[in-house]
């Protein structure tokens, strides 16, 4: 080769370099991003990211409050519930209806209450002209139960599943998941609450009031055409479809009258992608008393929380910490999300904040040591992504563990030269605990039981997982488009 196609072949490579330099700035300044402190910008989509709007006092509404789902059956050993999917109609912003998504309802779901050691029985029934599933999240459970892609039921047919409530007191969700269905039908509103309940969650002294001082709140973002329509299609993205309006329960603007001093509140977050970002008004503190799998050992006092798509908490608020006299405002990314109106009576319920919640055994780092370690690798954006190299196939098996074993399991969320992203790791049948982030102590509020756990870019966050239930179980990014361009692997526990 001559002298000049060397120089010409060298101008390219180093116009190749500084482009892919550019590129990968651009990108690592344009996706999520988050310090160890846990503070965040959201940037995901660039200046095309849907941005939360400002609440408008003109136009609040009463919180919709899931209704409790009434039992067909039920005794101190056994419980039956039906539940069933179907379109509806709901009234969420002024004028037209919008067409919405349900379980034995319009809009969002029922909450379903059953009892540690009871045998449950649930019939579920698929009105959709789709196929869906109904899995259990949170729920330890064998996987004919769990509502994987493996358990389908098809339009207007039925199954019915059984289980026994093997686990602590909780708050739970259930939600689709179809392969290739699940993000379009949580947007367009399946999803509901399951709570276990058990002998020590009857014995604290905490607001137990259903709709009065304990009070689950389901937090989506959605956006709505000129029609005030839920559009799937034209909202999608394929980092996760987000959106400008935020919704409690399916209400826009929410407003509470509140007559008691301590107010519970069970936080879902149920959106496909976005992280939210939980606060009081002036910076006032409340108390995280729950994460995903039950009771924390002790309540922990916070000024923010942060909740990735999939994760719950229960906090408490002391209601007469409030700067205003009569209001006190639940703010979700620094808006307002949910209006305390404060009629507080003098004769509500005392908490003792200081009371022990739980008796979660601590964690022996030597034991921990001995087990078998599991790498879990999270890779990629948009639909480039994927789990130790390989996408969601059906009809493989990833892994396979055996019953009643345990591991640590490495997850690493890898960012690439285009950048990185917040993936949260969920896995079906289990409840984990978390060891550490970047071998660091996890936070409190993080020591209890998980099943889904914010893994931010270039971060590894150890977990120490028990296989307590048989069958075949996802896990995955709970960024539910991540999810369907396969993000997903199957675990099978023999």
């Amino acid at each position: 080769m001559n002298k000049k196609n060397q120089n010409y072949l060298l101008i390219l490579f180093t116009l190749g370099i500084i482009l892919i330099s550019g590129i990968y700035l651009y990108r690592r300044t344009s996706f999520f991003s988050m310090g160890n402190n846990h503070s965040m910008r959201q940037s995901m989509h660039g200046d095309n990211q849907p941005k939360l709007q400002k609440t408008s006092l003109a136009n609040e509404d009463p919180l919709r409050i899931p209704p409790l789902l009434e039992p067909t059956h039920e005794t101190k050993e056994s419980v039956t519930y039906d539940v069933r999917t179907q379109m509806g109609e709901t009234q969420i912003k002024k004028g037209e209806k919008t067409k919405t998504l349900g379980y034995n309802g319009h809009l969002l779901g029922p909450v379903i209450k059953i009892k540690k050691g009871q045998d449950v029985t649930i019939k579920t029934e698929n009105t959709l002209n789709k196929n869906t599933s109904f899995h259990w999240h949170g729920l330890k459970t064998d996987d004919n139960a769990d509502g994987s892609p493996h358990q389908l039921v098809a339009p207007n047919s039925s199954e019915t599943i059984s289980f026994k409530a093997d686990q602590e007191a909780s708050t739970l969700w259930f939600h689709p998941h179809p392969e290739g269905e699940t993000a379009s039908q949580v947007y367009q509103g399946l999803a509901g609450l399951m709570y276990v309940e058990d002998e020590n969650s009857d014995n604290l002294s905490l607001p137990d009031i259903y709709g009065k001082d304990d009070i689950p709140l389901i937090v989506q973002d959605r956006y709505f055409d000129s029609n005030n329509q839920i559009d799937y299609e034209k909202s999608y993205r394929s980092d996760g479809t987000q959106g400008d309006t935020l919704m409690i329960n399916g209400t826009i603007n929410p407003y509470l009258d509140v007559t008691t001093r301590w107010m519970r509140y069970r936080l879902v977050n149920g959106s496909n992608a976005t992280n939210f970002t939980f606060s009081l008004d002036g910076q006032v503190p409340f108390y995280q008393v729950a994460s995903d799998g039950g009771f924390l050992n002790k309540a922990t006092e916070k000024e923010e929380l942060i909740l990735s798509p999939g994760e719950r908490a229960e906090i408490l608020v002391d209601t007469t910490k409030s700067l205003d006299e009569d209001k006190l405002n639940l703010l979700v990314d620094d808006k307002i999300a949910l209006k305390m109106n404060l009629k507080p009576d003098k004769k509500s319920k005392s908490i003792d904040i200081t009371q022990k919640l739980n008796r979660i055994p601590d964690i022996n780092k030597n034991d921990t040591q001995k087990l078998p370690r599991q790498t879990i690798d999270l890779k990629g954006m948009s639909h480039m992504v994927n789990i130790n190299g390989e996408i969601f196939d059906m009809n493989k098996i990833n892994m396979t563990k055996k019953l009643n074993s345990k591991e640590v399991w490495e997850v690493n969320n890898i960012s690439n030269m285009m950048g990185g992203m917040i993936h949260p790791f969920h896995v079906h049948g289990v409840q984990f605990r978390v060891l550490s982030r970047n071998g660091e102590e996890p936070p409190l509020n993080e020591s209890g039981w998980k099943d889904t756990i914010l893994v931010n870019p270039d971060e590894q966050v150890e977990i120490l997982v028990s296989f307590d239930k048989k069958g075949i179980f996802m896990y995955h990014c709970h960024i539910l488009e991540h999810e369907e361009y396969g993000m997903m692997g199957q675990l099978e526990v023999i």
